[in-house]
């Protein structure tokens, strides 16, 4: 324009300099991946603070010394899960073809929302789709899209079955998911609107499975009450324990009574690369995630959701404002955008389609065959040594295991001795209220000689005392006002409440309320639901499971537990037992939340809540 003076471009960088740039970056990237160090080094939030904080420089700075500033203080604090004995989480290492996708991909700026903006990448998509989709056994009229991870591609799943099912939220949908659910389901109803008395968390059997039996109880008491079931959650590899449903026969059940099922295999489910027998019955599903960046060694983020029903995907998901309309997809096209939560969305199919082309599937075929050969190795060292036993059979590369000549408190101290020996990393979880160290053997640089160092060291390690101990969920603890106060004696006199001093018991009373139950009435029915937690002060009670009878309880014994924890979110278990009067009874009674509460304050209490758990919650399977 005239009388305007030409201004150059204040971001602009010179092909040389781009490449220099480029050059050196790479070149600190190698030499990173490649340096010798800890699977995971810490640092304090104030550790950070000082070494990172401050305003964004006016003026610019050489590359040179962003570049050492990240090696010096960013990318040493963090994990590395590349290291061969990284054992402590399922994502798991990288491969350089895939970060080179995605430098590409950002480089490039890709944006595959529309086919109209991305036909290349859209493309690209919808074959490494297709390629899912063959290796799990799904049809080609099958839908899906890449997202950021699990989470995102569990809540994409309920929202297209509920949108598919019932349209709007109903308070009359349940969905049910196993114990051993993934946390991001209790997420995902929570967004989504799901009550808590919407959620059913069912038992497992002692392999960690949902028994399809339990599966119909819990429906059929559900519609009996005017309920409407409508969604399964199945597991196609537990984070927990590695643990398969048996999915056909869940399938089975599901379409009893019309309801979805979504199988979760955002990391089993590429096992079925190695070998399509481990996952019987995946096919099945009328919906899958998977997670590309766990088990087929992608950077993050990827993960996948894929919907056997391609409609029903597009159906629950597309919107077209005004704004969009030049954007709009033909019958030949597709926009990824219409089906699932973003409308902004990276090319991510990218360092999948660049790493299986550069490998060749038989790679990484090999890749996760190898891993599933050393976890099974893993396995029978632990049954082999004296000092460390199973807690739960190995499946799909996660062994479960604790030393047994330690208590909780010594097994969840071996965690912090092995991070802090700088030989490796495992994790903690719990299974039916049992703690147990997990070894995750997904990495496609471990051998048998990674797990040995680590199980050797676990043998004969002296545990780290002070340990934290962090739970895979959480509770979220509803408020409740102060009810009348409970005898403090009489509560001190109860096994659960003795060790407590008498300011801790008088807080304690004054949560709980008096109830009385006559001989022969039942206080909690199987299968309903309802929170609150029992203590008997006098009288016996009856325990039964499916009718029959499990257990005797008396004075100072408690029940409800169960149902009283959190799994997540505020989601918990339904009533796994009736629990009927075999003379008058008076109960101490703690309402919806309280319990959680208890547990968190009072270690003894957590003590023996733990133990009733870990004894009780097997015979309901």
């Amino acid at each position: 324009m005239d009388g305007v003076p030409p201004q150059r471009d204040p971001l602009a960088l010179d092909k040389e300099a781009m490449r220099q740039l480029g050059y050196r970056t790479v070149d600190l990237l190698v030499e990173w991946l490649e340096r010798e160090s800890p699977a995971i080094r810490r640092a304090s939030p104030a550790e950070m603070r000082e070494r990172l904080a401050g305003p964004p420089p006016e003026q610019a700075e050489p590359f040179e010394a962003i570049l050492e500033g990240l090696e010096r203080d960013v990318l040493p604090f963090a994990s590395r899960d590349g290291h061969p004995r990284f054992f402590g989480f399922i994502p798991f290492s990288a491969t350089w073809p895939g970060a080179l996708g995605d430098l590409i991909a950002s480089a490039c700026n890709l944006y595959t929302g529309s086919w109209m903006e991305s036909a290349g990448p859209s493309q690209v998509e919808l074959e490494v789709l297709g390629w899912f989709k063959e290796w799990i056994g799904y049809p080609a009229e099958a839908a899906g899209s890449l997202v950021s991870g699990g989470s995102v591609g569990n809540m994409t799943a309920v929202a297209c079955a509920r949108e598919a099912l019932a349209g709007p939220m109903r308070d009359d949908l349940v969905l049910y998911v196993s114990d051993q659910a993934h946390s991001s389901f209790a997420r995902s109803a929570r967004i989504l609107g799901f009550r808590p008395g919407q959620v059913r968390v069912l038992p497992t059997d002692t392999a960690f499975r949902l028994d399809p039996a339990t599966l119909r109880a819990a429906m059929d008491a559900d519609v009996a009450a005017g309920r409407r079931p409508f969604l399964l959650a199945a597991n196609a590899g537990a984070t927990n324990s590695g643990a398969i449903d048996p999915l056909p026969e869940l399938a089975d059940a599901c379409r009893e009574q019309g309801v979805w099922l979504h199988v979760d295999g955002a990391y089993g489910g590429f096992a079925a690369l190695a070998d399509r027998a481990l996952l019987p019955g995946i096919e099945l599903a009328d919906s899958v995630t998977l997670d590309p960046h766990k088990w087929l060694y992608q950077p993050f983020e990827c993960g996948c959701v894929l919907v056997r029903n391609g409609r029903a995907l597009r159906a629950a998901f597309e919107m077209l404002p005004d704004y969009l309309r030049d954007a709009e997809a033909d019958e030949a096209e597709v926009n990824f955008s219409d089906l699932g939560l973003q409308l902004t969305r990276s090319a991510r199919a990218l360092k999948i389609w660049v790493s299986l082309r550069y490998f060749g599937v038989e790679a990484f075929r090999k890749a996760i065959g190898r891993s599933l050969e050393t976890a099974a190795w893993a396995a029978e060292r632990v049954r082999q040594s004296e000092s460390l036993e199973l807690l739960a059979p190995p499946s799909l590369g996660v062994v479960c295991f604790r030393r047994k000549d330690l208590d909780e408190q010594g097994n969840n101290g071996l965690v912090a001795a092995l991070e802090r020996s700088g030989i490796g990393l495992i994790s903690s979880t719990r299974l039916h209220g049992r703690l147990a160290l997990r070894l995750c053997v997904f990495n496609h640089t471990s051998g048998a000689d990674d797990v040995e160092r680590v199980l050797a060291f676990l043998e004969t390690a002296e545990p780290e005392a002070e340990a934290p101990q962090r739970e895979r969920h959480p509770p979220i603890v509803s408020s409740w006002p102060g009810l009348p106060e409970a005898d403090v004696p009489s509560l001190r006199a109860l096994p659960l409440f003795a060790e407590l001093e008498p300011d801790q018991a008088a807080a304690v009373g004054k949560q709980a309320s008096l109830r009385e139950a006559a001989h022969g009435e039942t206080v909690v029915e199987q299968w309903s639901l309802g929170r609150d937690f029992y203590v008997i002060l006098e009288g016996t009670a009856e325990v039964s499971i499916d009718g029959a009878h499990a257990r005797d309880l008396g004075p100072g014994e408690f029940f409800g537990e169960l149902t009283a924890l959190d799994w997540g979110s505020g989601f918990t278990y339904p009533r796994l037992a009736t629990v009927r009067a075999t003379s008058p009874l008076r109960l101490l009674v703690f309402p919806d939340g309280k319990l959680a509460e208890l547990v968190r304050r009072y270690p003894s209490v957590d003590r023996q809540v733990r133990a009733a758990v870990a004894e009780r919650l097997p015979q309901h399977t």
